[in-house]
């Protein structure tokens, strides 16, 4: 990664320093602090690339802190980094804090991918916009890169206006919807699917009756997967102008909330009776309405070649998860 000396006053951007030695298509990735940021981040450094990552809230040290919606931060960000591809992973993903706070959120998913959109034209670098399947309403999957968005909330109504941001205002871009995302995280809660752990080890500690969802349809999806999708797009956008549009990535494994909780559960070979499943849609105004089944079609990124097989639920969600068991030397029983 480039080393950089950072002015960290809020909103601004000044890369005074920045290594020689990085070689490489050089490539901006937004949101590196974030689930997915982090995963992008490091599968473009393993490709050689010269990557620039930003965050705001959670820049590190090794992080440039820009706020995307100051349009002079932004200008700067891309005069001084000059990249040939932008990742954008920055977003507001949360569907009930959306919800909560709609403008705050507007602000990040739609005007600040507006000004990266504009800016990235104008340097003429390719714009890979991250969206997701919850631009769909899930009534009738599967649904392809073609099919009219409905979204049912306020999180995907911000990705669809960010999509269309993007496609409007630079012409060297591309969509990836993906649906949602597990990986490497920082805290259990980082991911919806993670999430689900503490209320399976609940049962092995404290007997604890959990009621988990069995009607909404997931698929859920290793960031390290859609990482490498990424590069893909990227490094073929880079040889072919047709590379532009819509693409959907998703793992095949269709599973609602109670079934990972069963699926982890028996990875870790852990008690799941307490674990009770809900068939009933969920209803009331305490959370933002999910679609039920927003199954995305991803033939057009395999008809080209640009996808990758994905990981097997059971085992990655081990890898992500075994930081976080009591007792971490499950690795050495689990599978025997």
């Amino acid at each position: 990664m480039n080393h950089l000396t950072i002015d960290f006053r809020p909103g601004h951007v000044k890369l005074l320093q920045e290594d020689p030695a990085a070689g490489g298509p050089r490539v901006l990735v937004t949101g590196a602090s974030g689930l997915l940021g982090r995963a992008v981040l490091k599968e473009f450094q393993k490709r050689g690339c010269a990557v620039t990552g930003t965050a705001f809230r959670r820049a590190g040290p090794r992080l440039l802190r820009c706020d995307l919606t100051d349009e002079d931060a932004v200008k700067t960000l891309m005069s001084q980094c000059k990249p040939h591809a932008v990742v954008h992973c920055a977003a507001e993903r949360r569907p009930d804090v959306v919800e909560r706070h709609p403008e705050a959120a507007e602000n990040i998913n739609v005007h600040a991918t507006a000004i990266l959109a504009r800016e990235a034209a104008c340097c003429g670098a390719f714009l890979l916009y991250m969206s997701s399947d919850y631009v769909f309403d899930g009534r009738r999957p599967p649904y392809g890169q073609d099919d009219a968005p409905s979204p049912v909330n306020a999180y995907g109504r911000s990705k669809m206006e960010g999509e269309r941001q993007t496609l409007r205002h630079c012409a060297r871009s591309a969509v990836l919807r993906v649906p949602v995302l597990f990986g490497e995280v920082e805290s259990v809660c980082e991911s919806a699917v993670t999430a689900l752990w503490p209320k399976v080890l609940r049962g092995a500690t404290a007997g604890e009756t959990c009621a988990l969802d069995h009607c909404q349809q997931r698929f859920p999806t290793h960031t390290r997967d859609v990482a490498a999708v990424c590069w893909n797009i990227c490094r073929a956008a880079a040889r072919d102008d047709s590379i532009r549009g819509i693409f959907h990535y998703s793992a095949k494994e269709q599973m609602t909330k109670y079934e990972m909780a069963l699926a982890m559960a028996r990875a870790f070979k852990l008690p799941s009776d307490h674990l009770v499943p809900l068939t009933d849609e969920p209803s009331g105004a305490a959370a933002a309405a999910r679609p039920l089944n927003p199954r995305l079609d991803c033939s057009r990124l395999e008809v080209l070649g640009l996808g990758v097989e994905p990981r097997a639920f059971a085992s990655a969600v081990c890898d992500c998860l075994w930081p976080f068991t009591p007792d971490n030397r499950w690795r050495q029983t689990v599978f025997h």
